[in-house]
């Protein structure tokens, strides 16, 4: 796990020293990333920086970048290759050479043999950039699933990668121009959807694709899809104990395979059935203790202790709890400054500390992330089998149960079940794949119409629902297709970017078993009536580990995991929110309505509406402007 960053030109570079020192100021944003060491290499044509996070064979022989011995072949890679030990048995029987015990340097030599094929051989997370100077092509790369990020943009004829979008700003005379279309987008799901990032020329290289840069096309770029999951339409429905057996044995695999490590190793413990079956599994495998990281509040609506407590006491795990009392205040420029765009999950404050306190202890962490997304997890997917139901009445029934909704006074109600019964009801005569889209908005059409200025009314023509249609449009908005909605949108561009940026920041690297491409593909093919019982979410799963985990566990509701940003909003956010969002400087972007904004923060002060969701998005927004828009030079990391 590590940081990458450079730049490529068809031509050759002329300012080579200056070349250098470039490429150095780029990977230096991204020392967090990899505390082990910065390291640059360039020819005329490409410099290329590494901040190395050594994980697997610690000595200098794995230090990238990483070239092969002829010097032909360069690599940046960022993430872990979890078969590189069988691919580099393969190799060697085929006459490859290797300095080092490392993974990346699979990725060399398997370019050697098989050129591009190599993507489709490697199972893991990865982010790379491979230069080959004999045919003067550059080639970019990301994993299936979009766990690795990886950032690029055109300038002055160059192109410029990273692993976060600091790196790619930090070249010279780079420009900081807010796309407001990627912010439009933001406002709809709290994060900037692929390829878009908020700044105008710089994009994201989605999952599962790789780009060419070079070569015979001079200085074209050609970018292709090398993977795609199965769809949920083809799955087929098998014997339930078949499918327990082979997914049991996928998932302990999965969970192996991520055990592999030269450094201490643990794993994040929130209590709920995800991270609680990657800890059963871990245990299974190990020999030792497994050390097990678990937060709390004081807060009881947002404190899982006692169920992550079971699972230690369970397995006689290495487990270390920590109460947290977060900074509201302080944590704030933090987020802003390391995710760099927009980001307003905000999940990213707990994941933020568990990381911190996890990497006093370990440098590899396994999590959870993924259950959800395969099993079907979220409550969200039950609401579209009972949507399903009422697509069948009539739309003068669908229309009348709207109104119902429309009277009811839940949408102020704490209680997450009364709003979501609301919101249910209110957007029942929809079509049901711009109801999952509506689902999904934190700002829907209408509250942008009433919250845009003049500097934002050009984008109100794009609707929420638009981003969401490549994987909905034109199908039935079942529980299976808007899982694997999902899987293309929310958890590559909100939850992998949450964990990343999160893990990263600390010098820790998070690993996700259920997200190995070839579990996802073996679960994609299971019917959603398989793996939810009626309106039980995540059935078959938790029939799966109902022998490992206690039984309170495997029961239990889904939990988020989150802070109380409603009530921090209302105290210790409440001075901040107010001064920053109706500051002069706000105001002048012209973005939205003073008076629009007000209204927002009064009826959330004042219990007439939670709009927490709301506000803690244009905050994150605002300190977003002010910390990478505004000033003359990008911003210095926060103390």
């Amino acid at each position: 796990m590590c940081g990458i960053a450079g730049v490529w030109s068809a031509s050759p570079i002329a300012a080579r020293e200056a070349l250098d020192d470039d490429v150095r100021g780029m990977i230096s944003t991204l020392s967090h990333r990899g505390p082990d060491g910065l390291f640059v290499w360039h020819d005329e044509h490409v410099g290329m920086g590494h901040a190395r996070l050594a994980i697997i064979d610690l000595s200098a022989a794995a230090d990238q970048p990483m070239s092969d011995s002829e010097g032909v072949v360069h690599l940046v890679h960022n993430g872990e290759i979890y078969n590189f030990l069988e691919l580099r048995e393969e190799l060697m029987a085929l006459g490859h050479r290797f300095k080092s015990r490392g993974d990346a340097e699979v990725i060399v030599n398997g370019y050697k043999q098989w050129g591009e094929g190599v993507i489709a051989r490697l199972r893991g997370m990865f982010a790379f950039v491979l230069w080959d100077a004999r045919h003067r092509r550059l080639l970019l790369a990301r994993d299936r699933l979009g766990q690795k990020p990886l950032y690029y943009a055109w300038h002055d004829g160059k192109l410029l990668f990273g692993s976060e979008i600091k790196a790619i700003l930090a070249w010279p005379g780079m420009p900081r121009v807010p796309d407001l279309t990627a912010i439009h987008h933001y406002l709809t799901l709290q994060y900037v959807p692929a390829p878009m990032t908020a700044f105008e020329g710089v994009a994201r290289l989605d999952a599962a694709h790789y780009m060419v840069v070079g070569g015979d096309g001079g200085g074209a770029a050609r970018s292709e899809r090398y993977w795609s999951l199965p769809e949920p339409e083809a799955a087929r429905p098998r014997p339930v104990e078949e499918l327990k057996q082979e997914i049991i044995a996928r998932f302990d695999e999965a969970v192996r395979m991520r055990m592999i490590s030269d450094v201490p190793l643990g794993a994040f413990l929130s209590g709920g059935i995800d991270s609680a079956s990657v800890v059963a599994s871990m245990a299974r495998a190990s020999d030792r203790p497994v050390k097990t990281f678990t937060i709390g509040f004081e807060d009881a609506a947002y404190d899982e202790r006692r169920y992550a407590r079971m699972v230690a006491e369970r397995y006689g795990t290495d487990h270390h709890e920590f109460v947290v009392e977060p900074d509201a205040v302080a944590i704030v420029p933090k987020l802003a400054w390391h995710y760099g765009e927009p980001f307003a999950d905000s999940s990213a404050v707990p994941t933020w500390y568990v990381s911190e306190i996890t990497r006093r202890h370990v440098t590899v962490a396994l999590n959870g992330d993924g259950g959800d997304e395969g099993f079907l997890g979220y409550p969200r997917y039950a609401g579209c089998r009972a949507a399903g139901w009422l697509d069948a009445l009539p739309a003068p029934a669908r229309r009348a149960l709207a109104a119902i909704g429309r009277a009811l006074p839940f949408e102020t109600s704490a209680h997450r079940g009364a709003r979501y019964a609301r919101r249910f009801l209110v957007e029942a005569a929809m079509p049901d794949a711009e109801r999952y889209a509506s689902w999904m908005a934190y700002f829907s059409d209408a509250q942008k119409d009433a919250l845009y200025g003049d500097g934002m009314r050009d984008q109100l023509d794009c609707r929420s629902a638009s981003v969401l249609a490549p994987w909905l449009d034109g199908q039935r908005c079942t529980a299976g297709r808007a899982a694997y909605t999902d899987i293309h949108a929310y958890l590559p561009d909100d939850l992998l970017v949450k964990v990343d940026v999160a893990t990263m920041a600390h010098g820790l690297e998070g690993r996700s078993p259920f997200l190995d491409h070839e579990l996802m593909a073996y679960v994609a093919t299971i019917p959603a009536s398989q793996k939810m019982t009626g309106m039980r979410t995540k059935s078959l799963l938790k029939s799966i580990m109902a022998e490992r985990l206690p039984r309170e566990v495997v029961d239990r509701p889904k939990m988020g995991f989150g802070v109380p940003i409603d009530r921090w909003l209302r105290d210790e956010l409440k001075e901040m929110a107010y001064d920053t969002l109706l500051s002069p400087r706000a105001i002048e972007r012209g973005l939205f309505r003073p008076e629009a904004v007000r209204r927002l923060l009064d009826d959330h002060v004042a219990g007439r509406h939670l709009n927490h969701p709301r506000i803690w998005a244009l905050l994150m927004l605002e300190q977003w402007f002010g910390m990478w828009i505004d000033p003359a030079e990008p911003a210095a990391r926060p103390a």
